[in-house]
């Protein structure tokens, strides 16, 4: 059985955190010891049995900090088990249908045999940080599109995969 986890995620305004944080909040539920931490903040993976990584999409991008923590940490990260997730999309296409990861997600789950992706709805509410944030607002096109019963469903088969092995 895994013991410990790390849920790390890249976030702007939030958003993504909110997601991770609710990852972590199922897989604790189910007795495995998680720490939540931003990805610029994680340093080393070795110390923990299995890594969630967690990353808002910008302009088909993930976040820089996720990024820079897969490449960094590529040799560790390939030694335990791996799932990805991404928050993004500002509509409800994300609960409708399975979006494929962007090209440079995919990119980095053929390197490490991530496990699984899943793209999950994103947030974008008032106050939220950016030229290009503003702009998405005062066209009307923000709000929050995350589908938590999504979140803690893709969270309880990883839960179900790390405490049968």
């Amino acid at each position: 059985m895994t013991d410990s986890v790390l849920v790390t995620y890249g976030t702007t305004n939030g958003a993504t955190a909110g997601i991770a944080e609710a990852v972590a909040d199922v897989l604790r539920k189910d007795g495995l010891n998680v720490d939540l931490l931003p990805a610029r903040s994680v340093t080393r993976v070795a110390s923990y049995d299995a890594v969630v990584v967690g990353g808002g999409l910008y302009a088909g991008r993930w976040h820089k900090d996720v990024r820079r923590l897969v490449r960094r940490l590529r040799a560790e990260l390939a030694e335990r088990p791996v799932w990805f997730f991404s928050s993004g999309p500002l509509d409800a296409s994300a609960s409708e249908r399975n979006i494929p990861p962007v090209r440079g997600v995919k990119r980095a789950m053929n390197r490490l045999d991530v496990r699984d992706h899943v793209t999950f709805g994103g947030c974008l509410e008032a106050g939220a940080k950016g030229r290009v944030a503003g702009m998405i607002l005062r066209s009307g096109k923000g709000g929050d599109f995350r589908d938590f019963g999504a979140i803690e469903r893709w969270a309880e088969g990883v839960a179900e995969t790390l405490t049968h092995t």
